[in-house]
């Protein structure tokens, strides 16, 4: 088994378990915690904390014109969602954002291809595949990026990161990475603003692509 160096900090395991993340960021650090075990106990301790000042706040009254909304709500038919199980190299959390689907792959050039599996104004969540010993192109980012190894590797200015690993990029941070020999590279990347390239063909290609 695969032994995870790079984990997810603790103030966004705290976001996430205050249900304070935005989309995009929350799926990266669920899938996560589907494969480490000590950031899933890190959770769990952020979560009991949560609960134990939740005990300590002083309960109000509902009022008589929230009662009958509220028991109709209580009432109501309780329809579970489904439950998305791993399939491949893809957890949990990421067959749920693809509706137990397989990733619908769309071409970057250079061999590499994407998924995006949620975008808006929180920013987006996609799959990237790229194949082994290939380069991104060179860029910086204008916000926050967390990308989570699904399968293979990749390397760039900061390290290794395998599968499990998380690298966290913010606007200090232009790098070039690269997957690893082997097994072709498939990460789960997040962010909240557009990407800052280096060259201007992947600047031109910005838009369409919507990375």
């Amino acid at each position: 088994m695969t032994t995870i160096t790079h984990h997810i900090p603790e103030p966004v395991l705290a976001a996430y378990a205050a249900g304070s993340l935005d989309h995009p960021f929350a799926l990266v650090v669920a899938t996560h915690l589907s494969l480490c075990d000590d950031c899933r106990a890190s959770f769990e301790a952020h979560e009991a904390v949560g609960g134990a000042l939740l005990e300590q706040i002083t309960p109000e009254a509902l009022s008589p014109a929230l009662k009958p909304g509220l028991m109709q709500m209580l009432d109501a038919p309780f329809e579970p969602e489904p439950v998305f199980r791993r399939a491949g190299v893809y957890p949990g959390p990421v067959m749920e954002a693809l509706k137990g689907r397989p990733p619908r792959w769309k071409r970057l050039g250079g061999g590499v291809r994407q998924t995006i599996l949620s975008a808006g104004e929180a920013g987006s969540a996609r799959l990237l595949y790229i194949p082994a010993g290939q380069a991104v192109p060179d860029h910086g980012h204008n916000g926050m990026e967390l990308t989570l190894v699904l399968q293979g590797s990749f390397r760039d200015e900061t390290g290794e990161f395998r599968v499990g690993d998380v690298e966290i990029a913010d606007d200090t941070l232009e790098h070039t990475p690269v997957a690893g020999v082997g097994a072709d590279c498939i990460c789960l990347a997040a962010t909240d603003a557009p990407l800052r390239f280096s060259s201007m063909i992947p600047r031109l290609l910005q838009p369409i692509f919507r990375i």
